[in-house]
């Protein structure tokens, strides 16, 4: 077997380990996620596991990093096609209610600030990074519509808060009263939210 032969058939077993794992975190979190288990499920030993990913908690990190990538790939790269401004922010939004639609049994990125909001450590650095790369990506598109003169100028710190709540409702009410009712929220609320920054005449 030549050299890159092996190294694409490790990449591709990581890939496997990775997926399997994310959506075990998926249903039980990162905290569920167990090395024997999962080298079970994926038909490995706990040793050939560790061979990708040298501690249980390097797997976890892994995750985490792989769910923020699946993240951007679905909300915002489609959203980078619409034209700055308003559209695009809109389009963000419109994404965002989308992913929580398809991930509404369960959401690593959400279920991880929960679980390591107060505990110390590599993990909770890395939901830090994860929560403020998006929530500067999403004051930059935000700042892009009050450029383009789609939104008044205001508090970009506070607008991020507000549309930031709006898929957090929407997924905490999707699980609880479906996700058709919750989705008509949401898009209800987007717009009002525009409708209330609204440059003034």
């Amino acid at each position: 077997m030549s050299a890159m032969t092996a190294t694409g058939k490790g990449a591709a077993t990581r890939e496997t380990i990775l997926a399997r794992a994310h959506e075990i975190a998926c249903c039980t979190g990162l905290e569920g996620i167990s090395i024997g288990p999962l080298a079970q499920a994926v038909g490995m030993s706990k040793s050939g596991v560790f061979a990708h990913f040298g501690s249980r908690e390097d797997l976890q990190l892994a995750v985490l990093e792989a769910a923020a990538e699946r993240f951007g790939e679905a909300v915002l790269v489609p959203a980078l096609a619409e034209p700055r401004g308003l559209p695009r922010l809109r389009a963000v939004m419109r994404h965002w209610l989308d992913w929580v639609r398809t991930n509404s049994a369960g959401c690593v990125l959400l279920g991880s600030v929960t679980e390591y909001d107060d505990r110390p450590g590599p993990l909770r650095e890395q939901v830090l990074r994860n929560e403020r790369r998006w929530r500067e990506t999403l004051g930059r598109t935000a700042q892009q519509a009050v450029d383009c003169g789609h939104l008044r100028a205001g508090d970009l710190e506070q607008y991020v808060f507000e549309l930031y709540a709006i898929p957090l409702a929407v997924h905490y009410e999707a699980g609880l009263f479906g996700a058709e009712q919750a989705r008509q929220h949401g898009d209800r609320a987007i717009e009002r939210w525009v409708a209330a920054h609204a440059p003034t005449a």
